[in-house]
């Protein structure tokens, strides 16, 4: 329950980092910092140490979140020219 809310809250500072929506960030983080600070003892080691080393990207993976943080590409593979002629 308590890795579903870091996810929850992980997912929301993504999503406040995409919009430029510095509360939603600010409460976000501050929520992920709450959560870890009452529940690290049980929190798996590594999820953990991803949080307190504010790894929030490998953290969000960990939990399976990892799509809401992956790179786009700018263009498609080939695109800028790099293609073969």
């Amino acid at each position: 329950m308590t890795e579903a809310k870091i996810k929850a809250a992980l997912i929301r500072f993504t999503a406040g980092i995409k919009n430029s929506d510095a509360e939603a960030v600010s409460a976000a983080l501050n929520e992920v910092e709450a959560l870890l600070t009452v529940h690290r003892a049980e929190l798996h080691p590594q999820l953990a140490h991803f949080l307190e080393g504010r790894s929030y990207a490998k953290a969000l993976a960990w939990l399976g979140g990892g799509d809401e943080l992956a790179a786009k590409p700018a263009s498609p593979p080939g695109g800028c020219g790099g293609g073969h002629a």
